[in-house]
């Protein structure tokens, strides 16, 4: 008789103090996180199990770490807000990322390439057919990339640069450009799930936006069978088209998506062999993972995780001191990231490049302009560049004024709750001070904090927006984007406007990204630009939270494996290797 179980989270909550749960990322406001970490701590115990029926525990994967509220709707076209799972597991991309070979891999299309420098052609895989029944087709296609036309749409700035998108049979997509934009296109292929059009076109435009989407259609390997408020549950489709054109198949048959309420909660269903797979970030990881407990890291060893995405200090460019360059380089200068980096995280992160660029991204890193411009801590040298560039302790109290003699008083803002931001935000403070620059942290509640930030009402604030992708141009596009919006939502929080260094990112933008020494020479002019005015200031490398339980699985992702996809499942990274994970993955009996 195989072994029937429910997860019962609300026995493990109830007992349990919510406490701080590690960001890493930035929350959605209807509950997925972003790429690099876990939401804020739930205000309320989790909710009631879902019934959706007893699933074999050997054949259901609980996994957690990226929602922290109720599923919002199943939505593709509602970015940040849907369920995860929804595009992924239901949805699905016309191609993956391949973080390893740092390459686009085909997944609904066939192949894809550039026969001039204004069209792009995807020949679209036969035989895929969406969950009940219909053919997959160009038209489907076509369709969604229409819906990006709708006012307010998550991707109408792709028609900024899109002449059309045209089916030009059923298994040909033929895209034109205004003008060819690689990177940006590039990214998104593996960014952009389709949608029925047989579904879909009768949808009001409020609909197709925010719409619940109940009992999704689409090409996936999953469908959706049910949620609560603390869960969504999917079920694996025997009929998918990729167990025959990509010889794959997901082996858990039940994949089941829990909202925690804090890590303690996370870490105690581990530690029960109730959870298999936690993407948020679990304090004092570097002294509980290994064999004895049966829980796997992608690293054996620190820092256990790949690194995901750059954790930036941002600092207000409209604001007195921080307008001007010099500053930020003396307070880039003063803080101890190596510290935050050992007593705040226990090495689970590495200290970012002057340049911030991603580990994956390393080959890009011109070390000669590091060598000419780049940073490190040093208290000593960050006193001599407040001094050199005019900022005195006049009154004696060992903190610098303005050069017109006013005080200066910066105020850093991480989220309530988020214990490592918090954390490492009081170490920047105290680093900064010794040094001469008069730095408090401040921990608003998230929303308060989001809207400051978006508005520009802020002085210093720690954010991670962007994350490893096919080309560093989204780097850049996050650090220096124009023009600068009344409202910045994802981009350039610190109101940074320099003309020469956005040229350079279109420059780079119409680089073909299989041409790396063209791309480089233009990064290289990046770097030095950012070096010397330090609009962002890099301080370390959030991991891809990854901690899973072997108790159940096994076979997860590691370095050196067999298996070396990531087992993440935040928004975007099923097509980062999320997906792929779940084909990899062996029983262990239970």
């Amino acid at each position: 008789m195989r072994n029937s179980w429910r997860l019962l989270t609300p026995l493990v909550a109830a007992g349990l103090a919510v406490a701080a749960c590690s960001s890493g990322g930035t929350p959605q406001t209807g509950g997925q996180a972003t790429p690099g970490g876990s939401a804020p701590p739930a205000t309320q115990p989790a909710q009631q199990p879902a019934q959706a029926g007893e699933f074999p525990r050997n054949e259901t994967l609980y996994s957690t770490g990226t929602m922290w509220g109720p599923p919002a709707n199943f939505n593709p076209m509602d970015e940040g807000n849907h369920a995860t799972g929804t595009v992924g597991l239901v949805y699905e991309t016309l191609f993956h990322f391949d973080t390893n070979a740092k390459k686009l891999t085909p997944w609904l299309a066939e192949s894809g390439s550039w026969t001039d420098d204004k069209t792009y052609v995807v020949k679209l895989r036969s035989g895929v057919t969406w969950n009940d029944g219909k053919p997959f087709t160009a038209k489907d296609v076509a369709f969604t990339y229409g819906l990006g036309k709708i006012k307010g749409s998550a991707f109408a700035h792709v028609w900024d640069w899109l002449e059309a998108v045209e089916a030009t049979d059923d298994q040909t997509v033929t895209v034109k450009f205004k003008s060819a934009k690689y990177s940006q296109w590039d990214f998104e292929l593996y960014q952009r799930a389709i949608v029925p059009q047989h579904i879909w076109e009768g949808k009001d435009d409020k609909d197709v936006l925010t719409g619940m989407n109940e009992n999704p259609v689409g090409t996936g390997a999953y469908k959706y069978a049910s949620h609560a408020d603390d869960r969504v549950v999917y079920e694996r489709r025997d009929d998918w088209w990729g167990k025959t054109a990509l010889n794959m198949e997901p082996k858990p048959k039940y994949f089941v998506h829990i909202v925690t309420p804090s890590n303690e909660v996370a870490l105690g269903l581990f530690m029960q062999k109730q959870l298999d797979l936690a993407n948020n970030y679990i304090p004092g990881m570097n002294r509980i993972a290994g064999e004895a407990s049966g829980i796997h890291t992608y690293y054996s060893q620190a820092p256990y995780n790949l690194s995901a995405n750059t954790a930036w200090l941002v600092p207000n460019t409209t604001k007195k001191p921080l307008n001007d360059a010099a500053f930020r380089k003396a307070l880039a200068t003063s803080v101890d990231v190596p510290s935050i980096v050992k007593n705040v995280y226990g090495e689970v992160v590495q200290a970012a490049s002057p340049t911030g660029l991603l580990p994956g991204w390393k080959d890009f890193d011109d070390q000669a302009v590091i060598g000419e411009k780049g940073f490190t801590f040093n208290t000593d040298n960050a006193k001599k560049m407040l001094a050199d560039a005019g900022y005195k302790d006049k009154d004696g109290d060992g903190l610098v004024e303005n050069k017109d003699g006013s005080k200066i008083s910066l105020k850093l803002i991480t989220p309530a709750g988020w214990s490592d931001w918090n954390q490492s935000a009081s170490v920047i403070a105290t680093s900064a001070k010794a040094a001469g620059i008069d730095v408090t942290a401040e921990t608003p509640d998230f929303p308060a904090l989001l809207e400051a930030r978006n508005a520009g009402k802020f002085d210093l604030v720690i954010n991670n927006e962007r994350q490893l992708s096919v080309s560093p141009w989204t780097y850049y596009d996050y650090l220096f984007r124009q023009p600068v919006n009344e409202v910045q939502n994802t981009v350039n929080f610190g109101r940074y406007e320099n003309k020469q260094a956005w040229d350079l990112v279109q420059q780079l933008d119409a680089v073909k990204t299989d041409d790396v020494e063209g791309m480089k020479k233009v990064i290289s002019q990046l770097q030095a630009i950012h070096l010397d005015e330090l609009p962002a200031i890099p301080l370390w490398y959030n991991g891809v939270w990854s901690q899973a339980s072997t108790g159940v699985w096994k076979n997860w992702g590691a370095d050196g494996g067999a298996n070396k996809y990531p087992a993440v499942f935040w928004r975007h990274w099923f097509e980062m290797g999320g997906f792929e994970t779940l084909t990899q993955l062996q029983t262990n009996g239970s």
